[in-house]
């Protein structure tokens, strides 16, 4: 009994902890371009008035590729306004939310995720 109890609690969580990464939740915006043991770089485009399902990223460095508005909302309700130019760069640590593009333009990014290594990055 206790072991199909923590089964079907690690089946959940499992499915929950899939369905939060980007490229699961919104693959038809979130494209993997490189992935190694070091990193993660995705390209995401978007077009005005679209919105991605609640996602995480691990820390990260995003880099504009076109100039872009968006409402970035937090799990807490909280929502950020964020704008770009081509060529802005952006340093975040780890978060989860709801990304809006509420600008005209579409929004075309480069990010670079960082994963955790125990014995550092070689390649």
């Amino acid at each position: 009994m206790l072991r199909s109890l923590f089964l079907a609690v690690f089946m959940v969580l499992s499915s929950v902890a899939v369905a939060q990464d980007a490229v699961h939740t919104d693959g038809d915006k979130y494209k993997v371009i490189l992935e190694n043991e070091c990193v993660r770089v995705l390209n995401y485009l978007d077009q005005p008035g679209e919105k991605t399902h609640q996602h995480t990223h691990p820390a990260f460095v995003l880099y504009a590729l076109s100039p872009f508005k968006r409402a970035i909302t937090l799990p807490d309700g909280k929502v950020l306004a964020r704008q770009f130019n081509a060529g802005d760069v952006m340093w975040s640590e780890a978060q989860t939310h709801i990304g809006e593009n509420v600008g005209e333009t579409s929004t075309h990014v480069v990010i670079v995720e960082l994963k955790q290594t125990a014995g550092g990055c070689s390649k």
